[in-house]
């Protein structure tokens, strides 16, 4: 278990410099060693090219009721732990989640998202695999996730290869978000998932938007609650800016990294407040500065 004040405190640091790390100060995000998997740059490292397989046959899944009344016994119990699964925006995530969680009673909010990872890649990480391992080694109550960065790429599934976009992907993408939510629900995790933001460059935007609609639709038939953050992450004309209102006070405050892709330290706080409150509602959480029972 990776337990204890010291421990957790020193991975808040470490996350909370990543997201202070990416400010226009030249120390930008990509200098860290993050691959952009789904990158012309990283062509290499996408499968072989092959003529597009047919679409897979998708099974209907009957809605499983989000296991609301669990997260609320846990939390009574005084002990709610919280899992952050994804990539590289998954590490923001999880900083702002122990952020604004911390002072809550018997809840931990614990990192296994990691860098350069996706659902594409299986022969690069296993995130199934992964994922079994880690709840595993270190049960969790609820389940946060964030991925899709890195997957605007093709993917293998069963030997034959379906190219990004096309039908088959959709399908085989689909098939390995719902074998992820039906890992974890097994070991009765709720699950929460975190749709990608507002991309800067017009291209890898359209990607993101096809991940969120497959995704989104996923969750809508599996009961899953999906967060989603375009909205969020948008200029009052609906349009990419690295400069946002901040709620509440108006002022504008750098949400975004250089790339145009992963967020400041800021912006993470912006796209997991819907999360952590999302999560507090369901576990029958009231904010620390909030009295019981408004």
């Amino acid at each position: 278990m990776r337990a204890g004040v010291n421990a957790v405190t020193a991975a808040l640091v470490v996350g909370v410099g990543i997201g202070l790390a990416l400010t226009p100060d030249g120390r930008a995000w990509l200098a860290r060693p993050t691959l952009m998997l789904g990158d012309a740059a990283n062509a290499s490292a996408s499968p072989p090219s092959a003529v597009d397989a047919p679409p897979l046959a998708m099974t209907a899944v009957a809605p499983v009721a989000h296991p609301v009344s669990t997260l609320r016994d846990k939390a009574a119990q005084g002990q709610l732990r919280i899992g952050v699964f994804g990539d590289s925006m998954a590490d923001g995530v999880w900083a702002a989640l122990y952020r604004d969680l911390r002072g809550q009673p018997g809840v931990t909010v614990t990192q296994f998202s990691e860098v350069s990872t996706g659902l594409s890649r299986y022969d690069y990480v296993d995130i199934q695999a992964k994922t079994a391992r880690q709840i595993a080694e270190e049960p969790i109550d609820a389940a946060v996730i964030l991925f899709g960065t890195n997957d605007g790429q093709a993917i293998e599934l069963d030997g034959v290869i379906h190219h990004f976009g096309s039908d088959g992907w959709k399908a085989a993408y689909a098939r390995r978000v719902d074998d992820l939510v039906a890992l974890l629900r097994g070991q009765g995790i709720a699950v929460y998932w975190v749709g990608l933001p507002e991309m800067k460059r017009a291209g890898f935007d359209a990607k993101m938007n096809l991940i969120n609609e497959v995704v989104s639709v996923r969750m809508a038939a599996l009961g899953v609650p999906f967060i989603e953050t375009e909205t969020l992450t948008r200029d009052e004309a609906g349009e990419y800016d690295a400069y946002l209102a901040e709620t509440g006070t108006g002022r504008r405050r750098l949400m975004r990294a250089n790339d145009g892709i992963h967020m400041t330290m800021a912006g993470y706080i912006r796209i997991a407040e819907p999360v952590a409150d999302h999560i507090r509602r369901d576990a029958g959480l009231v904010r620390p500065s909030e009295p019981a029972g408004e």
